[in-house]
């Protein structure tokens, strides 16, 4: 039979926009990528901070005011006092926590989405990426106030992202390579391995079709000779 065709390789993604898709894509092990994976990460944690930085004075203030307004109530005894005063906190903190998390979340989601799309499309991380994701994300927060709340957050965004990017890529320096050049360097490694044993099973094949062809040649002069 024929022999079979190995495809070569397909080199790493050379354009912005194939950086881009390659972001939301699964690797051969069903991984998202690094990226990807942080930006989820930072939401989640940013969910949990918000939740705690509206929650707790929430929780503190409620069950004060409880205390303050039930001067004049009986309770059974102190334990039931308590324990009223805490589930009053308790729904505070649940309530304005929740507001305060999926707006943190929200802001966080957005802010290190777009920074991470222009560093991917760019292939490269600036403070700019990060001013650029900040000014975006604080507009578009703050647009349901008018021009003046655009432009509001649009300054907001831009304070908070250059000192936010430059804090993070300090730390990626720290680590002797930013996100993207560990991404870049990850995918050339891949490259070439999936390029080497492709070469390895392109030889392969080519000894075994050589090898086949020899043994039918040979074939042939003896069927000759019986005839």
């Amino acid at each position: 039979g024929a022999p079979p065709q190995f495809g070569r390789p397909a080199p790493p993604p050379q354009t912005g926009w194939e950086r881009l898709s390659e972001l939301w894509r699964r690797d051969e092990r069903q991984r998202y990528p690094e990226e990807t994976v942080n930006i989820a990460k930072a939401a989640f944690t940013g969910g949990l901070v918000g939740w705690v930085y509206g929650g707790l004075p929430a929780f503190y203030q409620a069950r004060r005011a409880f205390i303050e307004g039930s001067q004049g109530e009986l309770f059974q005894n102190r334990a039931d006092a308590v324990q009223s005063a805490h589930r009053a906190g308790l729904r505070s903190f649940i309530r304005y926590g929740w507001r305060w998390s999926w707006r943190v979340a929200a802001f966080v989601a957005i802010f290190n989405t777009v920074s991470t799309g222009l560093s991917v499309y760019r292939n490269k991380t600036t403070i700019g990426n990060f001013a650029s994701a900040g000014a975006f994300t604080g507009a578009l927060f703050r647009m349901h106030l008018g021009l003046q709340g655009l432009a509001g957050g649009f300054i907001f965004g831009t304070v908070f992202g250059i000192p936010a990017g430059g804090l993070l890529m300090m730390t990626q320096n720290l680590a002797g390579e930013t996100l993207q050049e560990k991404r870049n360097r990850e995918r050339r490694e891949l490259y070439e391995q999936k390029l080497a044993e492709w070469q390895s099973r392109l030889s392969v094949t080519e000894i075994l079709g050589e090898t086949e062809s020899n043994t039918q040649e040979r074939l042939e002069p003896e069927g000759a000779r019986e005839s």
